[in-house]
């Protein structure tokens, strides 16, 4: 009998960790980190539900944190398997997961020196040195290739245009006495027509599915992401302000920059100084000129053309903390990109407690923010907000560009689902607050006539 059991993005965006269980074995499919609301950020200090020793394998759809990010806890806690990954996410994982562990490191240490920890000591999930042990354990794969983790179980990767190594993985599973099935994990869905990346792969058929529901309820701002852009930075730098960008380092850092050298080029904005502050951001930035089997059509077209699609006129890609701390400085007008994307962590708090109280200003949000992030409270018009226990007070212009999400919206999440040739069994609505999880199940079953659950944390099912 095959189970699988929901141990994270459930009615939530976060935490993403699913366990399949064929022959008595045991893979787990992503491995991520809760954020957001305190409760579900406790289920991070909390025994996984399963023992770590017993998973035999775990495979990642991507690098994201919220994906990757327990990697070292689970390794810590005696998960000694294999890690499956794409290229381009193994890349990635060698930067982001030190990264993970060393903010969290700063976060603790930083919360002992002010005494506004009520720990005592305030401790980090792992360390530097836990990552580094968890990275010996991935092992790259190329999309497609097909990987045998048992005589039962396969599995292959392909590309699903969300950030640099995406993918969604599909299991073929082949028991004895029972007929073989076949079950994806979407992972996190990218968009179609994106500069950088190449399109969702086709997802054509599978016995069961989990498909992400981060924007299941909504379509994403028509508006132009770059007459957005145009707008907001144009407006502050009439007023000398900073632009501050709160920025997952993946992905969002390198779209944003891509537009603003395109903007320049086309003379919509003023040059100003670029300034991509997070260690992580300007590792991805590299890695992304590397990785030429994920670009598209445009980037190699800029590539061809012998120029740098991820770099504007003035840029820098700032080093260390002292580079960091003399962007606050900085007079005149700047842009500053600056991990983490919902503002819950990270070097972006240092500049919005610099520059939230000011009213020239502008920090602007291009991603999605869960509940219970900073991010969200800022979005939500919070009057003050509390940086390294302080209160600070939000005088600064808070913008938004919902356009400029690497997540598909529920048309595009319905274009991705309509590639199917036959309905899934049962089709999982995971990765979605509630509203957003239920708005997809419902659409699905309209729409598709497809048999489509939001399932329950902690929930097991039998597949």
């Amino acid at each position: 009998m095959a189970t699988l059991q929901f141990l994270g993005a459930t009615e939530t965006v976060t935490g993403s960790k699913y366990v399949l269980e064929v022959g008595g074995s045991r893979a787990l499919i992503d491995c991520g980190l809760f954020q957001g609301f305190k409760e579900l950020r406790q289920r991070n200090w909390q025994p996984l539900p399963v023992k770590p020793a017993s998973i035999s394998w775990a495979l990642l759809t991507h690098a994201h944190i919220d994906h990757t990010g327990y990697l070292p806890r689970l390794v810590k806690d005696g998960f000694t398997g294999p890690v499956f990954a794409t290229s381009g996410t193994a890349d990635l994982l060698k930067i982001m997961l030190p990264d993970s562990a060393r903010l969290q490191e700063e976060d603790a240490e930083y919360a002992n020196r002010k005494g506004y920890t009520k720990h005592h000591p305030a401790l980090p999930l792992y360390t530097e040195q836990d990552a580094a042990a968890a990275l010996k354990q991935v092992r790259p794969v190329s999309y497609e290739e097909e990987v045998h983790l048992s005589k039962f179980i396969t599995a292959r990767f392909f590309s699903v245009g969300h950030i640099l190594g995406s993918s969604f993985i599909k299991f073929a599973i082949n028991e004895a006495n029972r007929d073989p099935f076949t079950i994806i994990f979407s992972g996190d869905v990218g968009r179609y027509g994106e500069p950088i990346l190449n399109d969702p792969s086709v997802a054509d058929e599978a016995d069961y599915l989990l498909v992400e529901s981060t924007y299941g309820n909504r379509l994403h701002d028509p508006a132009n992401a770059k007459d957005r852009l145009t707008e907001i930075i144009n407006k502050t730098a009439e007023r000398g302000g900073k632009i501050i960008i709160p920025a997952f380092a993946v992905g969002r850092t390198q779209l944003l920059v891509y537009y603003l050298r395109e903007l320049e080029e086309e003379g919509r904005i003023p040059v100003l100084p670029v300034h991509v502050d997070s260690p992580m951001g300007a590792a991805a930035t590299r890695l992304y000129s590397r990785h030429k089997e994920d670009h598209d059509f445009d980037m190699q077209r800029v590539e061809n053309l012998k120029r740098n699609p991820l770099a504007t006129r003035n840029f820098s890609l700032v080093q260390g903390r002292g580079g960091s701390k003399a962007l606050d400085q900085e007079k005149g007008a700047a842009i500053i990109i600056s991990a983490s994307g919902m503002a819950t962590g990270g070097r972006v708090l240092h500049h919005l407690e610099k520059y939230l109280p000011d009213p020239a200003s502008t920090v602007v949000f291009v991603g999605y923010q869960a509940a219970g992030t900073r991010g969200r409270r800022l979005q939500d018009g919070e009057k003050e907000s509390k940086l390294h226990g302080q209160f600070v007070p939000v005088r600064a212009q808070i913008e938004s560009i919902g356009s400029l999400s690497a997540h598909a919206d529920a048309a595009e999440l319905m274009r991705w689902l309509g590639g199917f040739k036959r309905p899934p069994r049962t089709t999982f609505i995971v990765h979605g607050e509630l509203d957003s999880a239920t708005a997809l199940r419902d659409k699905i079953e309209k729409e598709l006539g497809w048999h489509a659950v939001v399932p329950k944390y902690k929930e097991i099912v039998e597949l």
